[in-house]
């Protein structure tokens, strides 16, 4: 942690606006917030007698120091610090926790057949990208009207190389794709429907109309009444499209209206989306770190991330209660929007009727939640305190977990995984590669896996290295019984540790049935929440191990199999098993993919592919 005089850094303060960061002892961002002048703000947190909410004072107190960023305007503060919230989520700030993504109408225009596609972000692949858009549904919706309209493909086959290798799909046959795997259409007609569908997305819709108005026509002259009725409603929409599109805003009703409950620190806003005087739909948002806030800061900070990432801004957004700095949320609105955007808190009528509308929806959502909630923590916190009543502990907020895995001692690997408050915390997984036990000896490979983690730790701890080997669990399950047990409670002992080991006691269907403690074995319920817990983290251990070692069986079999192949020495062996992890996946590649590895050519990617045919 860098020195701070903080009576010194509070006296430097300027009288600027600028955006303010609050650190902790681990030097971890824990509070961003903006500031109209940055010397009257921070000096708020240090003052004495101020009233603040119990989650202000706690922050607080973990306050070690602070740094600023001066900017020109209060607007670019607010700027400033949404971009600095999303980068470093703090502990303390209000956070908007959907991590929402919009989506565009992607046409791959770069492949010899293209597709249209949905897509959740828009790359540099030589693609045509329409959008973003804000509801997914219409997207869906426009995606559909396009396989209708167009017949255009949306399989994922490589074509034109794999034409003929395979049936046409069910679209094929309900009359909504022209079947280029088949060779059922040139590439030259293919390629004009897309040149009209690319048409059709850049809004031109008459020549559309006309066809389908052409074909409504002659399939009622035919009596085929059922077609033209389906003729009948795709024109229905393409009109609907053509004037949505028409439609100027300025004299369009459109609005977002937005209300929010909270409840046991639990926040959920409802946004309703209205377009040209018509509900489109709605959305459900949650917030974590609202306790203690008031209403108006809550939909202050859930305005600026939501609208941060939003493709479309309306002109009027309806909300139950003024937010803080109103004045100065409509300016960074119209500023995102390129024209005016006005935020109204309506008393009475039709506006203040759809706010107590999304508030009935947000209340239902957050009850809805809550009670999933409460089953959730019954069945994660909840059985690790049942476990923990079990064995007569204070807590085990964290477990972790040990298992072997081998096959007649061949390539024999050891997994942590680890639990906390009875959820799996997989970034916290470890694998060990046995190295000093030959053959199949499982308590050996206990004795070093468990030696290498805590001897880690313990090192890690002494450099003060913050890691998932610094941070000791409140008990070690071991996947067996009494000599399991033993050999973990020696290697603690020869370290100087104090950790509780249970092992996992199983009956004859390699269930768990109890659990060894102590020298005793303690009978479990084995209809209770403990015991379901017990189960998962048994399942989850053996799972973590068991994958391990068939990555290890694939890569080991890969290695052996490619010194066969001519022309493949160790530096293009290499090459080969960094991107390939096992012989599957070597196999279904092609000679140009190979070719165009590091340190490949040609000829040697045709000896591959010809060996592996053997």
């Amino acid at each position: 942690m860098k020195e701070f005089d903080l009576k010194k850094e509070l006296k430097q303060l300027p009288d600027r606006p600028g955006v303010y960061l609050m650190h902790d002892r681990e030097d971890h961002i824990i509070y961003v917030g903006k500031a109209k002048v940055l010397k009257n703000r921070v000096k708020q947190y240090f003052q004495t007698g101020v009233r603040r909410s119990g989650k202000i004072e706690l922050m607080i107190g973990q306050i070690a120091w602070f740094e600023y960023i001066v900017v020109d305007s209060e607007l670019e503060a607010l700027i400033l610090e949404n971009n600095l919230i999303k980068e470093h989520t703090p502990k303390y700030n209000t956070l908007l926790k959907d991590g929402k993504t919009y989506p565009y109408i992607k046409v791959t225009v770069a492949e010899e057949f293209p597709r249209v596609l949905l897509s959740r972000q828009q790359l540099k692949d030589h693609a045509r990208y329409f959008g973003p858009f804000a509801l997914s549904g219409s997207v869906n919706e426009m995606i559909e009207l396009i396989r209708k309209l167009f017949r255009i493909r949306t399989c994922n086959r490589q074509l034109p190389k794999e034409i003929g290798k395979d049936r046409p799909c069910l679209y094929y046959q309900i009359g909504q794709c022209d079947a280029p795997c088949m060779g059922y259409i040139t590439k030259e007609d293919y390629r004009e429907t897309v040149e009209k569908v690319l048409r059709f997305l850049s809004h031109d819709y008459e020549e559309v109309k006309k066809t389908l108005q052409s074909k409504m026509l002659a399939a009622s002259e035919a009596l085929d009444f059922e077609k033209a009725a389906e003729y009948r409603d795709m024109i229905k929409k393409v009109q609907s499209l053509h004037e949505e599109q028409k439609a100027d805003d300025s004299h369009t009703e459109e609005r977002d209206v937005i209300a929010f409950a909270t409840d046991k620190g639990s926040t959920v806003v409802s946004v309703f989306f209205e377009r040209n005087g018509r509900l489109l739909g709605r959305e459900h948002h949650y917030l974590s770190g609202t306790e203690g806030q008031e209403s108006s800061e809550v939909l202050s900070e859930f305005l600026r991330q939501f609208y941060d990432g939003m493709p479309y801004i309306p002109k009027e957004i309806v909300i139950e209660e003024e937010p803080e700095d109103r004045e100065l949320l409509e300016q960074w609105l119209s500023g995102k929007r390129g024209k005016s955007v006005h935020i109204k808190v309506p008393k009475i009528g039709g506006k203040e009727h759809l706010i107590q509308l999304a508030k009935q929806n947000a209340q239902l959502v957050l009850k809805q939640d809550l009670d999933k909630l409460a089953r959730e923590e019954k069945r994660t916190k909840g059985a690790a305190e049942e476990i923990a009543g079990l064995l007569g502990l204070p807590d085990v907020h964290r477990m972790e977990s040990y298992d072997i895995s081998n096959i007649s001692g061949f390539l024999s690997v050891g997994s942590m995984v680890v639990f906390a408050d009875g959820k799996p915390r997989k970034s916290e997984y470890r694998k060990f590669r046995i190295q000093s036990v030959e053959g199949p000896n499982d308590y050996a490979s206990m004795e070093e896996v468990l030696t290498r983690r805590f001897r880690h730790g313990m090192e890690e701890r002494a450099a003060q290295k913050e890691s998932s080997f610094t941070r000791y669990p409140d008990l070690i399950l071991m996947d067996g019984g009494k000599g399991q047990v033993h050999i973990a409670e020696e290697v603690l002992k020869r370290l100087g540790l104090s950790i509780p080991v249970a092992g996992m006691v199983k009956d004859d269907n390699h269930r768990t049935r109890g659990l060894y403690f102590r020298d005793e074995e303690l009978p479990i319920d084995t209809h209770g929440e403990g015991f379901a817990l017990l189960t998962r983290i048994q399942d989850e251990t053996h799972r973590f191990a068991i994958t391990y070692h068939k990555n290890l069986r694939s890569g080991s079999q890969l290695h052996s199999k490619l010194d066969e192949i001519p022309g493949v020495g160790p530096t293009r062996r290499k090459t080969l098993m960094r991107y390939y992890d096992n012989m599957e996946s070597l196999r279904n590649a092609n000679e140009e993919e190979i070719a165009a590895l590091p340190g490949m050519n040609a000829k040697v990617a045709k000896q591959i592919v010809e060996f592996l045919k053997k």
